[in-house]
């Protein structure tokens, strides 16, 4: 049985660096870029420059989480800690 999680590459900064995350978040993220006029890579500069702590696949999973939590009417806050994530509130801020 194959993982369902996926290693990919991507350029960040003129940084060549890889995640590790399923292909329906890796589906999101771009869909989410693209509502933005942004590209993939931007975004995860993005979301890279604003987490605290974690590892960056982690990071891209709770600002997808947050995003459609707060496009259905959600709080766009996940479990974990009691507020939104400092990535995805920082990242948010500045896509706006």
């Amino acid at each position: 049985m194959t993982s369902p999680i996926v290693k990919r590459s991507i350029v960040i900064a003129g940084h060549k660096t890889s995640v590790s995350i399923e292909d329906a978040f890796w589906a999101a993220l771009k869909d989410i870029a693209a509502s933005r006029g942004s590209t993939v890579a931007e975004l995860v500069a993005t979301i890279d420059a604003g987490r605290q702590h974690g590892n960056l696949s982690s990071a891209i999973r709770l600002f997808v989480l947050d995003h459609f939590r707060a496009a259905t009417g959600g709080d766009g806050e996940h479990e974990h800690g009691r507020g939104q994530t400092a990535t995805s509130a920082s990242a948010a801020a500045r896509l706006k």
